[in-house]
């Protein structure tokens, strides 16, 4: 028996007798088990658990990183399921890897930023800055339009049961608090004007993109207004920085897979079915009008930039799975980045450019949602929407887009914006918090993916796109290196 084929085999016992622990041990009640305390049992089996996932995903097969990552999802939805609670202990190694990301998105945003606005003349960061704003207000429009066509069709609001409508309302009463809250800071104008930062550091520390955005972006302005030789110092040490990010996120993208699937099986483990059924039609009127969105991009992209359908859709692949269980744009801000520079051919200083825009300004998923959401709401209060209200949906979810936080349950903020706008009462949100979660994995999966077009369009209309240099084999040897 050759070396190979015995390392093969040891890897195999190894898988088996790993998953078959986890498994028992997640089967039973581990207080029945006295010999040991609960705790060193809980972390045998997670670490059971996790051993069995690393010798299939590195040892036994070669997959690569986009289907490790797919693998991931699927093992958690189907842990969620069988296990349930039980299976929230490991919710600590998503939050880590959540943590990881999250710890180099600002120096990663600023560096790149800066660096890409100070290699720009000021003309072409002008037309590139107004392309992108463009693209993504038309974009982001056009979602908001195709949420309030699907909502008027399928009416996911009416014939509701009262029994059920009371029950949402009641059991979700506890959220008034912070609808209250969303309420009060539901201002656009204050929004806008946060754009620009009073104290940085406070931006940094709280890790407001679109202030730190504004401040980069005027900085790599003034040193493109220095003399070179005043200018150069400053601009190699945030390339450095740069480049050590980059380097950061190719280990980080490593422990994607088994942060995705602790993820989605604590969120998987923490849904009722109970609330899943109450609100069936409005959350597959809803999924279903992302998944158009999302089909919708390729095409858009295959128009503008000439890069074949497939290709867009596979290299957004890994951003499109982490993106889903993040729930986050800025948190997947680092991939998507390093996805277009390395896998779509777009140029650094247009991709550092437009992507840290598109975390923060470019919300076409949540604006579909804010159409449906609005709509659903409404009927299920028997409030009829005329189409100048409807049209006003649009607008404001359009423009309440811009400076909305790429963080889980920011797309609540806009909704509140946009009800507030129109007149139905906010505590309708309520309604639909049960199942905010799931459709924020969903629409954030979409916000990325338009984020993603937009710089290849961006760079193609600015003749900066690599379309030959990226093969189809040197995408599978991409992915494979990370």
């Amino acid at each position: 028996m050759s070396q190979k084929l015995t390392l093969q085999v040891k890897d195999a016992v190894v898988f088996l007798i790993t998953a078959c622990v986890s498994i028992l041990l997640y089967s039973v009640d581990l207080k029945g088990i006295g010999f040991l305390p609960v705790s060193v049992l809980q972390l045998l089996r997670a670490a059971a658990l996790f051993t069995a996932m690393i010798v299939i995903l590195e040892k036994i097969f070669t997959i690569k990183i986009y289907n490790k990552i797919f693998i991931g999802l699927i093992l958690g939805v189907a842990a969620g399921i069988i296990f349930k609670s039980s299976i929230a202990e490991i919710k600590p190694v998503g939050d880590l890897f959540i943590r990881m990301i999250r710890m180099i998105i600002i120096p990663l945003v600023f560096a790149s930023l800066l660096v890409g606005s100070a290699s720009m003349s000021p003309k072409k960061m002008g037309r590139i800055g107004a392309k992108t704003l463009i693209y993504y207000l038309v974009y982001t429009a056009f979602a908001v339009f195709i949420g309030l066509v699907l909502a008027n069709i399928f009416q996911p609001g009416s014939g509701l049961p009262e029994d059920i409508k009371a029950g949402l309302l009641s059991n979700f009463n506890t959220k008034g608090a912070e609808v209250s809250k969303l309420a009060q800071q539901a201002n656009p104008i204050d929004i806008l004007l946060q754009i620009v930062p009073v104290n940085l550091f406070n931006s940094l520390s709280n890790g407001k993109l679109l202030p730190i955005i504004f401040f980069a972006i005027f900085t790599g302005i003034a040193l493109t207004m220095l003399p070179k030789e005043r200018a150069k110092p400053v601009l190699s040490f945030f390339e450095g920085i740069n480049d050590a990010m980059i380097v950061i996120v190719n280990i980080v993208i490593k422990i994607a897979p088994y942060g995705v699937f602790a993820l989605i099986a604590n969120v998987v483990a923490n849904f009722g079915t109970d609330i899943l059924m109450s609100l069936l039609k409005y959350m597959v009127i809803t999924i279903a009008g992302l998944v158009f969105l999302n089909f919708s991009y390729p095409p858009v992209v295959k128009l503008f930039s000439g890069m074949k359908m497939g290709k867009f859709l596979k290299g957004i692949r890994s951003a499109q799975l982490i993106a889903f269980s993040t729930s986050s744009s800025s948190a997947t801000l680092p991939v998507t980045i390093k996805t277009c520079e390395d896998v779509m051919g777009v140029p650094s200083d247009i991709a550092s450019f437009v992507l840290p825009l598109g975390a923060t300004v470019n919300m076409n998923g949540t604006a579909l949602y804010q159409g449906v959401s609005a709509l659903f709401i409404a009927q299920v209060f028997s409030i009829d929407l005329s189409l100048s209200s409807q049209l006003l949906i649009v607008l404001t979810a359009t423009l309440a887009s811009i400076g909305t936080a790429g963080a889980p349950m920011a797309g609540v903020l806009m909704l509140v914006i946009v009800l507030e706008q129109v007149g139905i009462p906010p505590e309708g949100l309520a309604l639909i918090l049960g199942v905010e979660r799931i459709l924020d994995m969903f629409r954030t999966t979409i916000n990325i993916t338009g984020d993603a077009s937009a710089a290849v369009i961006i760079a193609a209309t600015e003749g900066e796109l690599n379309l030959k240099e990226w093969s189809s084999v040197q995408i599978v040897k991409q992915h494979t290196n990370r």
